[in-house]
């Protein structure tokens, strides 16, 4: 890679270790300070509500101005600032309203994909998509890892700042980020989203998406750090926890467009992803301390790595250039609802019948992404 995309991977890698530094320990947290199961389904799930609504009108807004750079530096700034308010305003109320405005920051990664792709030849958009994914696990995995750490240590709050400091960083950096954006024959209107959302690859990829994000933030991202208290896990083991739920998804990104497509099919490598985290959320209450833990989650990730670079290269794969930033925000901003439906009815299903019941209904939406992707494989050739 040369200099602009190697100042693009660190920006990026920071951005998202800012978004996850905190994540390990955000739902225990959130049950320290007196939140109910319920309660904190809805702090997780703020993350992905702020997504849903706004990943959209940026994608359109970004098409629309032919810029890029200006939403990548207004993320950090945003990232900065909703971990501040996490750790200057310890209640409930308020760890709901910043994670919420964490999402927003979140919203970016609409722009950053479209962004990086853009410094490769659209021949190797595949390729740019696994670099982008494993860049962002990579960034949540150093983040979650270090969060731990920094919570076992200094407690609860060092976690947030150290995303201060993060998204600091990336900040600056970011201001030197190289835009390129070729000029659209016409500008792009919001008007033009319905057809975008009615597209057969777009719709398809974003419906498998949404059942991967809800099953990662109904488990890992939400109760199972919730499941690992309870078997005597510490802060430090949250965030390894975590940590190796994402280090496989980093490898499997890099492969899953080349050597398993190549290998299996693209039918065959969604049947496999899906199937691994439908196990990895229904066998959690099944096992009985942080080893088999450990061992199931990274499972998931795997799947979870195998999957989403091909849907991300699904969601743009019939669209011209100027409004394939819109296209994917249509597909984040759709997959966004899992990150909220997810963490939700986890918690009203804990609430209810206790928490094997959500874990239970993560692993059946797994097994429907098994479905789906049947469905689309049998309208579109798999090699």
């Amino acid at each position: 890679m040369n200099a602009t995309q190697w100042l693009f991977c660190v920006t990026i890698t920071l951005y998202w270790f800012s978004l996850y530094t905190y994540v390990p320990i955000l739902p225990v947290y959130a049950s320290a300070i007196g939140a109910s199961y319920k309660m904190v389904g809805l702090v997780v799930g703020a993350y992905g509500v702020t997504q849903l609504i706004l990943r959209i009108p940026q994608g359109v807004l970004s098409d629309r101005w032919q810029k890029r750079k200006i939403f990548v530096v207004l993320a950090m700034l945003i990232s900065a600032v909703s971990a501040l308010g996490m750790f200057v305003f310890p209640s409930v109320t308020a760890l709901l309203f910043f994670r919420g405005l964490s999402g927003v920051a979140a919203t970016a990664w609409v722009i950053i994909v479209v962004l990086f792709a853009s410094y490769f030849s659209p021949e190797e958009a595949p390729k740019a998509y696994g670099i982008m994914n494993s860049i962002g696990f990579a960034g949540q995995m150093a983040g979650m890892f270090a969060g731990g750490i920094i919570a076992e240590v200094w407690g609860w709050s060092s976690a947030f700042l150290l995303a201060v400091a993060a998204a600091a960083i990336g900040l600056l950096l970011s201001l030197f980020v190289k835009e390129n954006v070729p000029q659209a024959a016409s500008p792009m209107r919001l008007a033009q989203v319905p057809e975008i959302v009615r597209n057969f690859h777009v719709l398809m990829a974003a419906t498998m998406a949404i059942l991967v994000q809800l099953v990662v933030y109904g488990t890992v991202f939400g109760f199972v750090p919730v499941a690992a208290r309870s078997l005597g896990a510490t802060n430090f083991e949250l965030g390894l926890l975590t940590t190796l739920s994402t280090l496989p998804s980093i490898i499997a990104s890099m492969m899953a467009g080349t050597w398993f497509v190549r290998r299996l099919g693209l039918q065959a490598t969604l049947y496999a992803g899906f199937l691994m985290l439908a196990v990895s959320a229904a066998a959690v209450p099944f096992l009985d301390n942080m080893l088999q833990l450990y061992g199931v989650q990274f499972l998931g990730g795997f799947g979870r790595g195998l999957v989403f670079p091909l849907l991300m290269a699904l969601s743009v794969k019939s669209m011209q250039e100027e409004t394939k930033a819109t296209a994917m925000g249509v597909f984040q901003s759709l997959y966004a609802l899992g990150m909220f439906v997810g963490p939700v009815m986890v918690g009203l299903a804990a609430d209810m019948a206790g928490l094997n019941v959500g874990f239970w209904l993560c692993g059946i939406a797994g097994l429907t992404g098994i479905v789906i992707a049947f469905l689309y494989a049998g309208e579109q050739p798999c090699r």
